[in-house]
């Protein structure tokens, strides 16, 4: 018994490190951008937390893409979901925003299987306001979202100084409560090229000089290659945790 005992206060002691050893990593590999006076700290995991406001804005996220594909015959892991929807986990309970804003195609079609399991995940988070910008995917009945507890914009969301829309072809005149645009949509990507021919693209975060686009927060999606001219970019760098690395954003 006291072997036992002493086993299980060395695995809690563990767990109890290793939890903020994972904090401590998280807030190192998140990027710190001062936007219009306004703290945003852009994470690895694909979102942005807008720390003035609590909220945690993410776009594309194509819930139910993987049980759409599966429901018209094509293999799809069912595991590319539930990684999707452990990050969004994580990243909500790290940082515990008031509020999720969602800059579009927060579901990808129709109704399957795994927007079942959204809306079951949706009641352990049932406090969280959820404010979605609706996408071009987002082509549920409004029934749904109302079950779902889930406010939703046909185009555009506005939040102190900025406004939110998913195509940044769609935005509204600029106005003196306007100050800044974020939108999505296309799933922005950015090519660094090394000293010889080798090359990579890297899922990135936009920032013009009056819009933002948002990485695609979905890793099942295809990309955009973006100009890097006359902009702050920043590349997301993948985590390898096999190999003990965690993800990082870095300014290109």
């Amino acid at each position: 018994m006291d072997n036992f005992l002493e086993l299980l206060n060395f695995y809690v002691a563990f767990a109890v490190t290793y939890l903020c050893n994972l904090k401590e990593l998280v807030v190192q590999a998140s990027e710190r951008f001062t936007l219009h006076q306004q703290t945003l700290w852009l994470s690895p995991d694909r979102c942005i937390y807008w720390e003035e406001q609590g909220s945690l804005i993410v776009s594309d996220l194509h819930f139910g893409k993987t049980g759409h594909f599966r429901k018209s015959g094509i293999a799809v892991p069912q595991n590319v979901y539930k990684e999707d929807m452990q990050r969004l986990l994580t990243q909500l309970q790290f940082y515990k925003p008031q509020q999720l804003i969602v800059v579009g195609d927060l579901f990808h079609s129709t109704m399957n299987k795994e927007l079942e399991l959204f809306k079951k995940w949706r009641n352990d988070f049932s406090n969280l306001h959820i404010e979605l910008v609706k996408g071009n995917h987002d082509i549920l009945k409004k029934e749904w979202y109302a079950e779902a507890n889930i406010s939703v914009s046909d185009i555009h969301f506005h939040l102190a100084n900025f406004c939110f829309v998913h195509d940044i072809s769609e935005a509204c005149p600029p106005s003196a409560n306007i100050h800044y645009y974020f939108s999505g949509h296309i799933h922005p990507c950015i090519q660094l090229k090394g000293l010889g021919k080798q090359s990579i693209s890297l899922p990135c975060y936009y920032f013009g000089q009056s819009f933002a686009v948002i990485p695609a927060f979905s890793k099942f999606t295809g990309t955009a290659l973006i100009d890097r001219k006359s902009s702050d970019i920043f590349a997301i760098i993948p985590a390898n945790l096999a190999k003990g690395q965690y993800g990082l954003v870095v300014k290109v």
